[in-house]
């Protein structure tokens, strides 16, 4: 049996309230993270300690952490990864020894996911993220995060780290030798470094797939298809060594099949992030509400690869649409969100009984 969960991004950063997650029907625990840690450092058993409390008084769980961010030297390559490697060592021992046994991260160069607009007006009246190759082609890089944070209502932006993002120009300089080849030789070392801690502590490492699923400002990506996906579950081949299964990320190329990718990772999905898209053209789409007919994705057919797999892990809506008003974090409101999770669990709901 799958888990319904919700992110949440923690008391003073997030405009959702444990109080309201804990009012969605079957939402039973949170993804949640220490956003003022910079990646590198290790976490310590009195912060990890603190949220768990902070959560479980509301009658939730921590269902996993998202994101225990990389540095950049154990991406790179670079001779001080060792270093980073053992403070990452250190963060999974404390999330070990207090029970939480899933990390989703992701592996990109420079910039987490991109959008070229946080607030697209719709049809309907709602905003949404959007992308489109076009205008993310005439952006300076180095405005990159300015123009995005300029559009994120005063919040931080999920998986950026404003605290790098004032070296890009450094950054791309550092980045300059590192090409798909090298990120998965970096990404196959990082790995084989933590496993044996991963295998004591039972804890699921869950790489997002890149967001989206193409190279940006010419900056190499890898975690973009079915063919890299399982080429990193065969390089380090541990059972600890899994995937999100993120479907706006794999979905933002029409050429991914995402119900096959599933069914191809049975055994190696350790989480999963649920949502629809529309897409207009190759490099161009908005995010919808999850229903299916809203977007591009058959959410009953990636619901059901998901069931068939025998898929139980932890659960999200993903990026939902600014609705009814409100002000949050981009893409990830109270409201849009709620309906998502109420959807998907009534098509798990329907998918599990007629199966019977």
């Amino acid at each position: 049996m799958m888990e319904m969960t919700l992110r949440w991004f923690g008391k003073g950063v997030d405009s959702v309230t444990l109080e309201q997650i804990r009012q969605i029907p079957g939402v039973k625990g949170v993804i949640t993270t220490l956003y003022d840690i910079p990646a590198g450092e290790a976490w310590t058993k009195e912060r990890v300690q603190a949220v768990k409390k902070e959560v479980e008084a509301y009658g939730l769980e921590v269902s996993g952490i998202e994101s225990v961010n990389i540095h950049d030297a154990i991406k790179i390559g670079s001779p001080e990864r060792d270093k980073y490697i053992e403070n990452y060592i250190k963060t999974l021992e404390v999330l070990g020894e207090e029970g939480i046994q899933l990390v989703c991260y992701n592996f990109m160069p420079v910039f987490d996911w991109t959008r070229s607009d946080l607030a697209k007006v719709r049809e309907d009246g709602s905003t949404v993220l959007s992308y489109d190759q076009e205008i993310i082609d005439q952006i300076d890089p180095d405005k990159m995060f300015e123009k995005l944070d300029s559009k994120s209502n005063g919040f931080v932006l999920p998986g950026w780290e404003p605290e790098r993002m004032s070296q890009i120009k450094k950054l791309f300089e550092m980045y300059k030798d590192v090409d798909e080849e090298k990120l998965f030789e970096n990404l196959k070392y990082f790995l084989e470094a933590i496993m044996p801690t991963c295998e004591k502590y039972g804890i699921k490492m869950a790489i997002h797939p890149d967001d989206p699923a193409w190279p940006v400002f010419g900056l190499p990506r890898i975690m973009l298809n079915k063919e890299n996906i399982l080429r990193l579950t065969t390089m380090v081949d541990h059972p600890c060594n899994g995937v999100t299964l993120c479907t706006g990320s794999l979905g933002s190329n029409p050429d991914n099949n995402i119900p096959d990718i599933i069914r191809s990772l049975k055994g190696r999905i350790h989480f999963a992030h649920v949502r629809n898209l529309r897409h207009f053209s190759k490099g161009k789409f908005d995010e919808a509400a999850h229903l299916s007919s809203d977007g591009s994705l058959d959410m009953f057919a990636i619901m059901k690869a998901l069931y068939d797999i025998e898929f139980d892990g932890p659960v999200r809506p993903d990026h939902g649409r600014a609705i009814w008003g409100e002000i949050s974090m981009p893409g990830y409101g109270l409201y849009d969100r709620a309906l998502g999770a109420t959807y998907l669990n009534g098509l798990w709901e329907a998918i599990e009984k007629a199966s019977r």
